[in-house]
């Protein structure tokens, strides 16, 4: 969620908090613990989200990966407007139809759901943000466990393709944060990036040879999509992309993302090869974190106000947008299984109005089967699912 956003969901949230305790929406994490907005350790995040604080220039890049990316582009090409107009989706706002379950009533996930994959997820171990944690569980809710265990904010991790190795940001130094890729074999971890600035929500491509991330600078106020080499080289920003959050399409060929760019955070898609970007959606307070389906076809996201948000389901273009989660459960930071079938998220549904009852849960694409995956004393956010 967008780093200078977040400053705004941090009040709003604390300020719930003291009626009904929730964290605001930040830059990158939703209500409550962030989710796709990040709400920064006590030194770099926090004051990057309330002042900009002197984060040093970003390192010169190297080669322009980018310029790789799009060599097919003529080198007289001319970026097409900053955003292109598209006619309104419909838009179905229904609520589904839900019957509130007691306390602690939502089923966990069994076996015999054939739920395949691992979800990687934040943890709130310490019940403190300046320590989160990076965790794992199986998508049948076998096999959870602590990643990380350094006494500094770890957050937005993701898996790679091959479900072998784990993205994440983590803080380094004042100013810095860094992505970081951990071998879930053998657990070596090496750092990708070096002194970039802020730099989170790292994804590894389709192929697994290019990582987009998104890297806030506070000497612009203003965060970009940037993209480098599976091994950290060549970083690059995304012409014209100020946004957060990105995510790839199935084929690699385009990245949605998150931006206010029109005013309001909506979601928008940048076609690597010309450049081109092309705003998909109408929804009101939308946050960030989203995710592609396999195939390509269909996209989930999350929107609403502190403690009131909701899943929603829509086309890939952005059309017969619907409310996937039932109300109630300020439900946010989506994503889809390997199968397509199921999507995961965090939400309050059995703690709500408990800062730290934030619990990840499991719903059919379809609506139906609502789960929760994990039941904790603290809080479990930033959830994404991998092979």
């Amino acid at each position: 969620m967008n780093l200078w956003n977040k400053k705004r969901h941090v009040v709003a949230r604390r300020s719930e908090a003291t009626t009904k305790r929730r964290r605001g929406a930040v830059a990158t994490q939703s209500s409550s613990h962030g989710w796709g907005l990040l709400q920064v350790t006590a030194l770099a995040t926090t004051c990057l989200l309330i002042s900009g604080c002197n984060l040093p220039a970003a390192s010169t890049p190297t080669a322009d990966l980018f310029a790789t990316l799009q060599a097919s582009t003529p080198s007289n090409f001319t970026p097409p407007p900053a955003t292109e107009s598209i006619a309104t989706p419909q838009f179905n706002f229904a609520t589904p139809t839900f019957t509130a379950l007691p306390q602690n009533a939502i089923p966990s996930p069994s076996p015999a759901d054939q739920l395949t994959g691992k979800i990687v997820f934040t943890c709130q171990v310490d019940k403190v943000q300046s320590s989160d944690q990076i965790c794992i569980i199986n998508a049948d809710g076998s096999g959870f466990r602590q990643l990380t265990s350094d006494n500094v904010r770890h957050f937005y991790p993701s898996l790679s393709p091959d479900g072998q190795s784990v993205l994440y940001s983590a803080f380094r130094e004042k100013n810095v944060y860094e992505i970081y890729e951990m071998s879930l074999t053998t657990g070596n971890t090496n750092r990708l990036t070096d002194r970039l600035g802020v730099s989170n929500a790292p994804e590894v491509s389709p192929n697994g040879e290019t990582i987009v991330f998104m890297r806030g600078n506070p000497n612009t106020q203003q965060n970009q999509i940037w993209v480098m080499d599976r091994n950290g080289e060549n970083p690059a920003n995304v012409p014209q992309t100020l946004g957060w959050d990105p995510t790839w399409s199935p084929d690699g060929k385009t990245i949605l993302f998150a931006s206010d760019r029109d005013g309001g955070v909506q979601l928008f898609t940048v076609s690597l090869k010309v450049s081109a970007i092309k705003r998909i959606t109408s929804l009101p307070s939308i946050r960030g974190r989203s995710d592609w389906s396999p195939d390509g076809t269909f996209i989930v996201t999350y929107s609403g106000e502190p403690w009131n948000r909701e899943v929603y389901v829509m086309s890939a273009d952005g059309s017969n947008a619907r409310q996937l989660t039932p109300s109630g459960g300020n439900s946010q930071g989506p994503s889809i299984s390997p199968d397509g079938q199921w999507v995961v998220f965090t939400a309050y549904f059995d703690h709500y109005g408990d800062d730290h009852g934030c619990e990840i849960y499991l719903i059919r694409t379809n609506g139906t089967d609502l789960r929760r995956l994990t039941n904790n004393s603290y809080c479990d956010y930033q959830p994404r699912w991998g092979p």
